[in-house]
Protein backbone atom coordinates (compact mmCIF):
# COMPACT_ATOMS: atom_id res chain seq x y z
CA UNK A 1 0.00 0.00 0.00
CA UNK A 2 1.30 3.37 -1.07
CA UNK A 3 2.29 6.13 1.70
CA UNK A 4 -0.21 8.74 1.97
CA UNK A 5 1.49 12.40 0.46
CA UNK A 6 2.05 14.90 2.67
CA UNK A 7 1.14 18.27 1.96
CA UNK A 8 4.04 19.91 3.07
CA UNK A 9 7.03 18.78 1.12
CA UNK A 10 9.69 21.52 2.17
CA UNK A 11 13.25 20.33 3.77
CA UNK A 12 14.32 22.26 5.96
CA UNK A 13 18.03 21.67 7.85
CA UNK A 14 18.38 21.28 10.81
CA UNK A 15 20.98 23.72 12.39
CA UNK A 16 22.95 21.11 14.22
CA UNK A 17 23.32 19.78 11.03
CA UNK A 18 25.13 22.98 9.75
CA UNK A 19 28.18 23.12 8.28
CA UNK A 20 30.56 24.72 10.44
CA UNK A 21 32.59 27.72 10.15
CA UNK A 22 36.26 28.21 10.69
CA UNK A 23 36.71 29.47 13.95
CA UNK A 24 39.20 32.35 14.04
CA UNK A 25 40.52 33.75 17.52
CA UNK A 26 41.17 37.50 17.82
CA UNK A 27 44.90 38.12 19.31
CA UNK A 28 43.18 39.12 22.90
CA UNK A 29 41.72 35.64 23.31
CA UNK A 30 44.75 33.99 21.94
CA UNK A 31 46.75 35.30 24.84
CA UNK A 32 43.95 34.85 27.36
CA UNK A 33 44.13 31.15 26.21
CA UNK A 34 47.53 30.92 26.51
CA UNK A 35 47.64 33.06 29.85
CA UNK A 36 44.78 30.40 31.15
CA UNK A 37 46.77 27.43 29.65
CA UNK A 38 50.18 28.64 31.70
CA UNK A 39 48.64 28.68 34.60
CA UNK A 40 47.47 24.77 34.53
CA UNK A 41 49.46 22.75 36.95
CA UNK A 42 47.37 20.02 38.19
CA UNK A 43 46.25 17.61 36.31
CA UNK A 44 43.57 17.29 33.83
CA UNK A 45 43.03 21.45 34.31
CA UNK A 46 44.79 21.90 30.46
CA UNK A 47 42.79 19.08 29.17
CA UNK A 48 39.52 20.91 30.69
CA UNK A 49 40.65 24.16 29.66
CA UNK A 50 41.45 22.28 25.37
CA UNK A 51 37.68 21.16 25.72
CA UNK A 52 36.10 24.64 26.96
CA UNK A 53 37.07 26.55 24.68
CA UNK A 54 36.90 23.90 21.26
CA UNK A 55 40.82 24.19 20.87
CA UNK A 56 43.42 21.29 20.08
CA UNK A 57 46.23 21.10 21.98
CA UNK A 58 48.48 21.66 18.43
CA UNK A 59 47.22 24.90 17.89
CA UNK A 60 47.76 25.83 21.71
CA UNK A 61 51.61 24.87 21.08
CA UNK A 62 51.70 26.62 17.53
CA UNK A 63 50.52 29.81 19.39
CA UNK A 64 52.88 29.28 22.01
CA UNK A 65 55.54 28.90 19.20
CA UNK A 66 54.73 32.44 17.41
CA UNK A 67 54.05 33.99 20.85
CA UNK A 68 57.94 32.76 21.48
CA UNK A 69 59.52 34.10 17.78
CA UNK A 70 56.96 37.32 16.99
CA UNK A 71 56.03 38.43 20.15
CA UNK A 72 52.10 39.32 21.15
CA UNK A 73 52.72 40.52 17.46
CA UNK A 74 52.90 37.43 16.30
CA UNK A 75 49.29 36.39 17.26
CA UNK A 76 47.58 38.50 15.48
CA UNK A 77 45.62 37.19 12.52
CA UNK A 78 47.05 36.83 9.28
CA UNK A 79 46.13 35.92 5.81
CA UNK A 80 46.29 32.32 4.68
CA UNK A 81 47.77 32.03 0.97
CA UNK A 82 50.60 33.65 -0.94
CA UNK A 83 51.94 36.74 0.02
CA UNK A 84 50.61 39.73 -2.24
CA UNK A 85 52.32 41.11 -5.18
CA UNK A 86 54.42 43.66 -6.51
CA UNK A 87 51.87 46.95 -6.44
CA UNK A 88 51.89 49.31 -8.84
CA UNK A 89 54.86 51.25 -7.28
CA UNK A 90 57.23 48.67 -7.50
CA UNK A 91 56.20 47.54 -10.64
CA UNK A 92 56.92 51.30 -11.89
CA UNK A 93 60.51 51.11 -10.16
CA UNK A 94 61.49 48.33 -11.52
CA UNK A 95 60.77 49.48 -15.16
CA UNK A 96 62.82 52.35 -14.18
CA UNK A 97 65.65 50.15 -13.10
CA UNK A 98 65.80 47.98 -16.68
CA UNK A 99 64.94 51.22 -18.11
CA UNK A 100 68.36 52.80 -16.60
CA UNK A 101 70.18 49.43 -17.00
CA UNK A 102 69.79 49.88 -20.96
CA UNK A 103 70.49 53.57 -21.12
CA UNK A 104 73.96 52.91 -19.13
CA UNK A 105 74.47 49.69 -21.89
CA UNK A 106 74.32 51.73 -24.36
CA UNK A 107 76.22 54.34 -23.20
CA UNK A 108 78.90 51.85 -22.57
CA UNK A 109 78.83 50.92 -26.11
CA UNK A 110 78.90 54.69 -27.63
CA UNK A 111 81.97 55.40 -25.42
CA UNK A 112 83.42 52.60 -26.97
CA UNK A 113 82.48 53.16 -30.28
CA UNK A 114 84.01 56.97 -29.73
CA UNK A 115 87.13 55.40 -28.40
CA UNK A 116 87.72 53.24 -31.40
CA UNK A 117 86.94 55.98 -33.67
CA UNK A 118 89.78 58.42 -31.99
CA UNK A 119 91.87 55.48 -32.22
CA UNK A 120 91.46 54.91 -36.40
CA UNK A 121 91.67 58.85 -36.46
CA UNK A 122 95.08 58.19 -34.92
CA UNK A 123 96.63 55.64 -36.92
CA UNK A 124 95.05 56.65 -39.96
CA UNK A 125 96.92 60.46 -38.94
CA UNK A 126 93.91 61.80 -40.07
CA UNK A 127 93.50 65.16 -38.05
CA UNK A 128 90.35 65.09 -35.71
CA UNK A 129 87.78 68.25 -36.07
CA UNK A 130 88.60 70.19 -32.72
CA UNK A 131 85.20 71.01 -31.14
CA UNK A 132 84.92 73.44 -28.32
CA UNK A 133 82.72 72.57 -25.09
CA UNK A 134 82.20 75.26 -22.78
CA UNK A 135 82.38 73.21 -20.07
CA UNK A 136 85.69 71.23 -21.39
CA UNK A 137 87.07 74.71 -21.04
CA UNK A 138 86.14 75.37 -17.56
CA UNK A 139 87.24 72.14 -16.67
CA UNK A 140 90.86 72.62 -18.28
CA UNK A 141 91.10 76.19 -16.02
CA UNK A 142 90.08 74.90 -12.77
CA UNK A 143 92.27 71.62 -12.94
CA UNK A 144 95.67 72.08 -15.04
CA UNK A 145 96.07 67.77 -15.36
CA UNK A 146 92.48 67.71 -17.82
CA UNK A 147 93.75 67.28 -20.92
CA UNK A 148 91.64 68.34 -23.87
CA UNK A 149 91.03 65.94 -26.88
CA UNK A 150 91.09 66.58 -30.16
CA UNK A 151 88.11 65.17 -32.24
Amino acid sequence: MPKPKSKNTEVIASPEHDRRQRRRFNPADKERILREADGCTERGQLGELLRREGIYSSQLGDWRAQREREGLSGLSLKRPGPKPRKDDKDRMLEQRDKHIAKLEKELRISKAVIDLQIKAHEILGIALPRIEDPEMEDLQKSSGSARPRSR
